[in-house]
């Protein structure tokens, strides 16, 4: 049933045979959220609104953060498949999304499927991260990094990246993890926090006792 929904959102936003072939991205993404952001990535690059429709999907996301009513009422069982569709629809004029994230917006009302809006919209950051040759890399310490602590992590994190990648750092605080720091970059988690550490040679202790 969601494979058959993914193709009927393609041949919505396709009208030829030859444009019902997927452009396939430049990363699998997975699962419900994944098939419909490869769809819309696809839609997205034939009709040349790749990153207008990147625009829309980080804007309609911020319009559900900052208005509660709005996601409540999105989110309500209660109201009825025509009514969402109505609503989405008139955003989408009022708002002038492109004619690929309107057609995926009204799909996923009929469908019942406006909740997994966020898994898709993930889905398709991840996909355009990729496609820019971003690599996200997240790293957490138990206190702020200072701008010389930076620039050191910057140096060695670009021995990961590959050739025209560019480096996108998000960094959080945990002071839980005592000191040194946790990294993930792209698919690879490196921890080298002192909690861990820690908790390695409880174990050691443990067993050997």
């Amino acid at each position: 049933m969601a494979a058959n929904q993914t193709q009927v959102f393609i041949r919505a936003l396709s009208s030829s045979a030859a444009c019902r072939q997927l452009v396939k991205p430049p990363i699998s993404v997975f699962g419900l959220e994944g098939r419909y952001a490869t769809a819309l990535y696809s839609a997205a690059t034939k009709q040349k609104q790749l990153d207008a429709v990147n625009q829309d999907l980080l804007k309609f996301e911020k319009l559900l953060k900052e208005s509660t009513s709005l996601k409540d009422f999105f989110g309500n069982p209660s109201v009825k498949k025509h009514a969402l569709q109505k609503a989405v629809v008139g955003m989408a004029a009022d708002l002038k999304f492109q004619p690929s994230t309107a057609n995926l917006l009204d799909l996923l009302a009929e469908n019942g499927r406006l909740n997994k809006l966020h898994g898709i919209i993930n889905n398709f950051k991840q996909i355009m991260a990729a496609h820019r040759g971003d690599l996200p890399v997240e790293v957490t310490t138990a206190k702020p990094l200072d701008d010389a602590s930076k620039q050191e992590l910057m140096a060695a994190l670009k021995q990961f990246a590959k050739k025209g990648e560019n480096i996108i750092i998000e960094t959080k605080v945990d002071p839980a993890i005592i000191g040194g720091m946790v990294v993930v970059i792209g698919d690879r988690y490196v921890d080298m926090s002192i909690a861990s550490k820690i908790k390695k040679y409880s174990e050691l202790i443990s067993s050997a006792a």
